[in-house]
């Protein structure tokens, strides 16, 4: 059964990847694009427009078109709100708008009624293992700290990516040592706590996409877990694999972990 699919966000970097990688697929088809910034322009560049939707402005426009899943590739304070009306119009929503915390995860939760939906820190396989592995090695390490390089466009910090890192490998953990840093030359030079004593910093380079390095210390060893991300390609599988179980996957469920069986 092919699966009708909307994308919020379309006119975005990441916006324009799903509509296409969506357009690619034998089993979904691109039904709505939205975006007010991107009135007018094709969803699909390229490919027929009597196929593929233009972008339109409203969020109407995936009530009206029949989506029955929908992507959000927004900012934060757009997802606030449409994310919880899509699943009011039973519209099921995968998301990977960065900035949403707990709050805003429990919010979404309680609005849910006759949908579904799917919220990932990150999309890309190789950091959702990153991710595991790091939690995995967290009871055998005394010392963690998180090392998070995105692109200078992005606006929030730490990425998500970074504070889910330090949540679970917190709660793994056996106990951390305590940060014995008493003088700080440079205010915030040590990063922010996360959990029970996780250090994390975030850089903003121009140049980088996303990349994550975990570094876990105890007497006599280091362990660096790092993951790279060079093109935004590497969110298609993730984003295409929580598009084909959302409608089966009840309620609220953040990350990609029971997705994959990891």
């Amino acid at each position: 059964m092919t699966i009708r699919v909307g994308v919020n966000g379309a006119g975005g970097r990441m916006g324009r990847t799903i509509c296409e990688a969506v357009a690619a697929q034998e089993d979904m088809r691109l039904v709505a694009a939205v975006d007010p910034h991107h009135v007018g322009e094709p969803a699909v560049p390229g490919l027929p427009e009597a196929e593929y939707p233009r972008i339109r402005g409203e969020p109407s426009a995936f009530v009206e078109s029949g989506a029955e899943v929908v992507v959000d590739f927004t900012v934060a304070d757009v997802a606030r709100e449409v994310v919880p009306w899509l699943v009011a119009q039973g519209i099921h929503a995968v998301v990977g708008t960065s900035g949403l915390g707990e709050e805003d995860r429990a919010r979404i939760g309680r609005s849910l009624a006759g949908a579904n939906c799917i919220i990932a820190p990150n999309f890309a396989t190789g950091a959702v293992l990153m991710m595991r592995f790091a939690e995995l090695a967290a009871p055998y390490f005394d010392s963690v700290e998180i090392v998070e390089i995105h692109h200078d466009a992005k606006i929030d910090a730490p990425s998500g990516t970074a504070v889910s890192t330090a949540e679970r490998v917190a709660a793994a953990s056996g106990g951390l040592l305590p940060d014995r840093t008493e003088k700080f030359t440079v205010p915030e030079s040590r990063g922010g706590t996360v959990g029970s004593g996780v250090r994390v910093h975030a850089v903003r380079l121009r140049g980088a996409l996303a990349h994550q390095e975990v570094l876990m210390g105890t007497t006599g060893q280091i362990l660096t877990i790092r993951h790279d991300t060079t093109d935004r390609s590497a969110f298609v599988p993730g984003v295409l694999l929580a598009i084909r179980c959302v409608r089966e996957t009840p309620g609220l469920t953040v990350g990609l972990e029971t997705l994959m069986g990891i």
